[in-house]
C-alpha cells in the first residue's frame, strides 16, 4: 500500500458525473502506471449520484464508496473521504474534473521525490464572474492575514502523504475546514498550477448564501480577530462620544446640531454593541458545538472492499 495512490472525490448531487470522474480519472493513473483507488463520497445527494457509484463500483473493483446520512457539507466528506483512503498518498479532488486529474501524475512523481503536501494553485480560474473573482480574491488575502498562512491561490486539489492525512484525522475539530486545516499541518511542500477546467455535465452546488456562509465559518476557524474588531470600533466610538462632549460643554450650546451628530452617534454605537454581541455568540456557539462531541458526519452505507 506504500505506493498506492487514494483519490478522494466528495460528490453531491453528481449523478451525471460520478461514472465520467471514474473513468477518466482511472484512465489516467493506469496509462501513468500507478496503483491507484477512487473513495467517492456522496455527501447526502438528492439525485442519482450513489446509484452511479454502485456502478462504477461494478465496473472498477477499484473504486469504493461512502455515502451520508444526510448532506454534512464538502470538507466533512473529504475528512470522510481521507479516513477511508488506505495508499501512502491521498489526492483530493472535485467530482466536476475541474480539478484537472492530468496533473495527478505530476503530483504523485514530486510525493515521489519527497514532498509530503503537494498543491494544486489555480493558475485561471475558468469563466467565474467578475464580482466572484474579486470575492475570492479577497477572501484569501483576508484568511491569509489573518490565519498567518499563505492561501491566496489555495484550492482542495491537494496530493498528501500518509504522514499529513494522518494529522488532518487527529486534529479534533467538529467543523472543518480542510484548506486551511492543510497549510496549517505544515510539511514539505512544493505546487502544481493548474487551469480550472470547464464543467461538461451538471452545475455548480454553490451559491452566494453558501459561499458566504463558508466564507464566515473559514475565517472564525482560524482567527478571533472579528472579535477584536468590535472592541476596536467601540473604543473608536467611545472617543467620539467624548470628543463631542468636550467640545460642547466647551462651546456651551449646540452650534451647527451636535446635539443631533451626538445622538446619532449614539444609536450607530449600539448597533455596533449589538453586532458585537451576535459575534461573540456566534463563537461560543462554535464552542458549544464542539463540548456536545457529535461526530462531523454520520455513514449510511458503503460499497468496495
Amino acid at each position: 500500500m506504500d505506493k498506492l495512490l487514494s483519490v478522494v472525490i466528495p460528490a453531491f448531487n453528481e449523478e451525471a458525473m460520478v461514472e465520467k470522474a471514474a473513468e477518466t480519472v482511472a484512465g489516467i493513473l493506469r496509462d501513468a502506471g500507478i496503483p491507484y483507488e477512487l473513495v467517492f463520497v456522496d455527501d447526502g445527494s438528492r439525485d442519482g449520484t450513489w446509484e452511479a457509484i454502485l456502478r462504477a463500483n461494478k465496473a472498477d473493483k477499484n473504486v469504493r464508496g461512502v455515502s451520508f446520512s444526510r448532506n454534512f457539507g464538502k470538507d466533512r466528506a473529504i475528512f470522510a473521504g481521507l479516513s477511508r483512503a488506505r495508499g501512502g498518498c491521498a489526492a483530493v479532488m472535485d467530482c466536476d474534473l475541474q480539478h484537472p486529474p492530468a496533473v495527478l501524475p505530476q503530483m504523485y512523481e514530486l510525493w515521489r521525490q519527497g514532498y509530503e503536501i503537494v498543491e494544486g494553485v489555480k493558475r485561471d480560474r475558468g469563466e467565474e464572474s467578475g464580482l466572484h473573482k474579486l470575492c475570492a480574491g479577497a477572501f484569501y488575502a483576508v484568511i491569509s492575514r489573518l490565519a498567518r498562512l499563505d492561501m491566496k491561490r489555495s484550492s482542495d486539489f491537494k496530493l498528501l502523504d500518509r504522514k499529513a492525512v494522518d494529522a488532518l484525522l487527529a486534529l479534533p475539530e467538529e467543523e472543518v475546514f480542510f484548506r486551511g486545516l492543510a497549510a496549517f499541518v505544515g510539511y514539505r511542500r512544493a505546487q502544481v498550477e493548474f487551469d480550472v477546467a470547464e464543467r461538461t455535465a451538471g452545475e455548480s452546488k454553490w451559491s452566494f448564501k453558501s459561499l458566504a456562509r463558508y466564507a464566515v465559518s473559514s475565517v472564525t476557524a482560524f482567527s478571533a480577530a472579528p472579535m477584536q474588531l468590535v472592541t476596536v470600533f467601540g473604543a473608536l466610538f467611545a472617543l467620539a462620544a467624548v470628543l463631542t462632549g468636550v467640545l460642547y460643554a466647551v462651546l456651551g450650546r449646540d452650534p451647527g446640531g451636535w446635539l443631533v451628530f451626538l445622538g446619532c452617534l449614539a444609536l450607530l454605537g449600539v448597533a455596533v454593541l449589538l453586532a458585537g454581541l451576535g459575534i461573540v455568540g456566534y463563537y461560543i456557539g462554535r464552542i458549544y458545538r464542539q463540548s456536545l462531541g457529535r461526530p462531523r458526519y454520520i455513514i449510511s452505507r458503503e460499497c468496495g472492499d
